[in-house]
């Protein structure tokens, strides 16, 4: 446990809006405890981002905690650069938009689009529920639609287990899937400026996180549903959030498991967020070319997708579960 000194700092990490939101709060609480702090601004999600913040730990030389706070672009920044300069660090999220406020791996972004990079959980989470239900609703919901995603990147490891003899953590994936029936059974309770909407996401986003920190792997948030998404980060001009895709995906992919895939979407419906290609405000063709591309990501994370899937059967799969029109 941190206390007064002289010999170590804290380095906060925010950008410009999350600064104003929660960082300045941070800042301040650290230091009327004593605890001398230094700050850094990011921009976004990037190699160069990630540099800058541990060049600020390089120059300030008595780092020995980092504190992220904002959504997912701070935290994933936070958490490489806590890896590369041996760092532990804590995460504020402002937004429970996905799992990455918790889980072990970040997503950079480059010209290809974004790329998922092993890294380390944060050390602990900070989440005031006041702060996270003033955001945008939008985002609580996307955190739903990632955490639901869990039910089919779950049967993809069990697949995965059964066809190419993958280590799979029974516990794990059981931790995983219940988080996401939590979500699901209270998709009736999850409403716009409800503080207790955002406790029970708020939970489930750290169980899934357990649940990853406890295989070793993402596998068990990480399937199919997240090969899609990222596939459409790469292929639409303006992707959705991630957790909104997510969703959207694992309606898909649990079609193609033989799942009940109805109630998913359902759920999301109940949210209030994505189900289609119109609600994600991406084109349908996006759709088609995303779910043909989905195998090219991570190839080596088997899924019920990577046998490859034609342009007339990804047509089929996305009409049938009302994906496109």
């Amino acid at each position: 446990m941190l206390t007064t000194s002289d010999e170590y700092s804290v380095l906060v990490v925010a950008d410009k809006m999350t600064l104003k939101v929660a960082g300045n709060r941070t800042i301040e609480c650290l230091e009327d405890k004593g605890i001398p702090v230094h700050f850094v601004l990011i921009e976004r999600a990037c190699e160069g981002d990630v540099k800058k913040v541990g060049e600020m730990v390089g120059e300030v030389g008595d780092v020995r905690l980092m504190v992220a706070v904002g959504g997912g672009s701070v935290i994933d920044v936070t958490k490489l650069a806590s890896v590369r300069v041996g760092c532990p660090f804590i995460s504020v999220p402002t937004v429970a938009s996905h799992d990455g406020i918790v889980s072990s791996r970040a997503s950079l972004r480059n010209k290809k689009g974004s790329i998922s990079i092993e890294a380390q959980p944060p050390i602990g989470v900070v989440a005031d529920t006041e702060i996270i239900v003033s955001a945008p609703y939008r985002f609580l919901a996307a955190g739903c639609g990632d955490i639901i995603s869990n039910k089919t990147a779950v049967l993809d490891w069990r697949l995965a287990h059964r066809l190419k003899n993958e280590p799979y953590s029974e516990y794990a994936s059981a931790l995983s899937e219940m988080t996401a029936t939590i979500i699901l059974n209270s998709a009736e309770s999850i409403k716009p400026n409800l503080e207790e909407s955002v406790r029970v996401v708020m939970k489930a986003l750290v169980s899934s996180g357990v649940a990853m920190s406890i295989a070793g792997s993402s596998r068990p948030a990480s399937g199919s549903e997240h090969k899609f998404s990222h596939a459409l980060d790469i292929i639409a001009p303006n992707p959705a959030l991630h957790g909104e895709q997510c969703g959207v995906g694992s309606i898909m992919m649990m079609y193609l498991h033989g799942g009940d895939w109805m109630t998913i979407k359902m759920a999301l419906e109940t949210i209030g967020a994505p189900t289609n290609a119109k609600e994600l405000g991406v084109k349908e063709e996006y759709i088609i070319e995303a779910l043909i591309k989905a195998k090219e990501i991570r190839p080596e994370r088997y899924t019920i997708i990577d046998g490859g899937i034609t342009e007339e059967a990804a047509m089929t799969l996305a009409l049938k579960t009302g994906v496109i029109e």
